[in-house]
């Protein structure tokens, strides 16, 4: 009897991680590339170099994203955390600015510490500087992490256009989408 408990259980438990990994890998190919009044890029590590692998992607994508669309504004997210020597909306900013995105297009967001904040701050950034909140907004983030970002984007009323920053080093990328998996159930169960 209590083996069929455990290989119940083993077998939801497998179905769950399954499906799950699911969603997050349909999200992972992004929405169609309409482009929005905002796109939101979600910050990522800085290093003592520069911008961490994970967030020179978003950076990456954000530029292809905000070039194919010249007359979207971005938001640039992130905080300061610890061992960081700039915030991580500055380290945005200065990449895309020397890489010829005009300032004037750019928000900088330097407070959040989380992808909840991120997105919550922006959002309330975006309302301070044109006195509205959109109901839709372009969301740069790791492919691996737009299912999740589109799951908090949704809790705060904004539907998330996923616009996916990839990861280049295959040995991340397979840890990173098995991580996801937990980082969501982790998020469906706490709020967090």
């Amino acid at each position: 009897r209590l083996r069929r408990v455990f290989s119940l259980c083993l077998v939801i438990g497998l179905l769950l991680f399954g499906v799950t990994e699911g969603f997050i890998i349909e999200a992972s190919f992004g929405d169609s590339e309409e482009p929005c009044d905002y796109v939101v890029v979600l910050g990522a590590m800085v290093r003592d170099y520069g911008p961490s692998p994970s967030l020179q992607d978003r950076i990456d994508a954000a530029y292809h994203y905000l070039t194919a669309n010249p007359d979207v504004i971005a938001i640039v997210s992130g905080g300061q955390g610890d061992g960081e020597s700039i915030t991580e909306a500055q380290c945005m900013f200065n990449w895309l600015t020397q890489r010829g995105i005009d300032p004037n297009r750019i928000l900088m967001e330097d407070k959040a510490t989380s992808t909840k904040e991120n997105l919550s701050y922006s959002l309330a950034l975006i309302e301070e500087v044109s006195g509205s909140r959109p109901d839709t907004a372009a969301v740069v983030s790791s492919e691996y992490h737009l299912f999740r970002a589109g799951l908090m984007a949704k809790a705060q009323g904004l539907t998330a256009v996923g616009i996916p920053a990839a990861t280049h080093r295959a040995s991340l990328k397979v840890n990173y989408f098995l991580r996801e998996i937990f980082a969501v159930w982790y998020y469906l169960i706490f709020g967090g």
